[in-house]
């Protein structure tokens, strides 16, 4: 594995590298294609290594820093900036946890450095409590742990070193176990199922991957835990952290374009019934009010979400409350900003071909990813009432 030259913060993501992506895009959209040219074009540049500390030859930017490059980056090409940012949070989670003084994943800091590539494996068919419990078992051998389980979206998957996944030691019913850790894409019994042909997202290449009995040795496992938030603990919240600011980046990104659109339409666009052109409308204008009011306010949330995770400000358990709801207030606003900008431009927005539609389509996926909505309104209605999230039974 070759290593790679230590970034800068001025290579990481230039105006050229986001007019090329820009113009990659619809084409990779078009033919369901991985997006090959733009991974290249960030490795070359080292944003692959942008929350890599200096120390292991990375940019070292923290999380704010990096969500402002993601949220650039989505406005151009938002399969590449989400697909990215699951190697991006494994690197960033990796990073927060040394600086903390917790060197359980520093290999993959310097495995990252060589040239490695991290992506998640947490999604699961009939799971809707992600991260915490698992459909997937872990069984305790020598060495290490055996796998066995399906995941799904697992994005990166044409170029993913590790798979970050997760399992449930069941061997004490009394006590389920979760056991995080990272398979490589080589460990006999891995196998990576070709599935994704989707509604948006598409360049993403978030393909099914099978593990039939994979041996994980212990050196790659990062944490053994009480099932359920019983076990929530660093490795958790930054997990959560990194994900879910990593998830509102994106979309905002995804807003600010539809926005841009929509002003540039009112902007050109005449009618035979108006003398002046349409954004002179007021009804077009409060529409456009209305959606730049919902971007200040997301992008203050996400200012101040990130920046108090960077200044280590102790939230304690209401950290889950606080990135639950970043993402899912910021995921909402940015649908909201993209179905407006569609109707405001009238039916060529309805076009293949017309970006809009793409980010059309792109937008929707911001409401499945982890956490959803049902799973965000339980955690944080349980929490601010202060309910026990692992009570049982669940509900009733």
């Amino acid at each position: 594995m070759t290593i790679i030259e230590p970034p800068t913060r001025s290579t990481l993501l230039s105006e050229a590298m986001l007019q090329s992506f820009d113009q990659r895009a619809p084409g990779y959209d078009a033919a369901n294609q991985f997006f090959a040219e733009d991974f290249d074009e960030l490795r070359r540049s080292g944003y692959l290594l942008a929350a890599v500390p200096e120390a292991f030859g990375g940019a070292g930017l923290r999380l704010a820093d990096v969500a402002g490059l993601q949220r650039r980056l989505a406005a151009h090409a938002p399969a590449t900036a989400i697909a990215v940012n699951m190697h991006l949070y494994w690197t960033g989670v990796a990073a927060d946890l040394w600086r903390n003084g917790d060197d359980t994943l520093s290999w993959v800091l310097e495995r990252a450095r060589q040239g490695h590539v991290f992506a998640a494996g947490h999604g699961e068919r009939g799971n809707d409590v992600p991260l915490l419990a698992s459909t997937t078992t872990a069984e305790r051998v020598p060495g290490g742990w055996r796998f066995t389980g399906h995941k799904i979206f697992g994005s990166l998957a044409p170029v993913w070193s590790y798979l970050g996944i997760h399992g449930m030691d069941l061997s004490d019913p009394d006590r389920p176990q979760v056991v995080h850790g990272f398979v490589h894409r080589d460990a006999p019994g891995v196998q990576i199922v070709k599935t994704w042909d989707t509604l948006g997202m598409r360049a993403t290449s978030s393909d099914d991957t099978v593990l039939e009995g994979v041996f994980v040795p212990d050196e790659q496992i990062a944490l053994v835990c009480p099932a359920g938030f019983g076990g929530l603990g660093p490795f958790q919240l930054n997990v959560f952290a990194w994900g879910m600011v990593g998830f509102a980046a994106v979309y905002l990104g995804i807003a600010d374009r539809a926005y841009t659109l929509a002003v540039g339409n009112a902007t050109d666009r005449t009618t035979i019934s108006l003398s002046r052109r349409l954004a002179h409308h007021p009804l077009v204008q409060a529409s456009i009010a209305g959606m730049r009011m919902k971007l200040e306010t997301c992008s203050a949330l996400l200012a101040v979400t990130a920046g108090d995770w960077d200044a280590g400000v102790e939230h304690g358990m209401a950290w889950p409350i606080k990135l639950l709801t970043a993402k899912h207030e910021i995921v909402n606003a940015a649908w909201q900003i993209v179905d407006e900008a569609v109707e405001l431009s009238g039916g060529a927005a309805l076009f293949k071909g017309n970006r809009l539609e793409q980010l059309f389509r792109d937008a929707r996926f911001g409401r499945v990813h982890p956490g959803n909505s049902l799973f965000t309104r339980e955690v944080v209605g349980k929490l601010a009432l202060g309910i026990n999230p692992d009570e049982q039974p669940r509900w009733g």
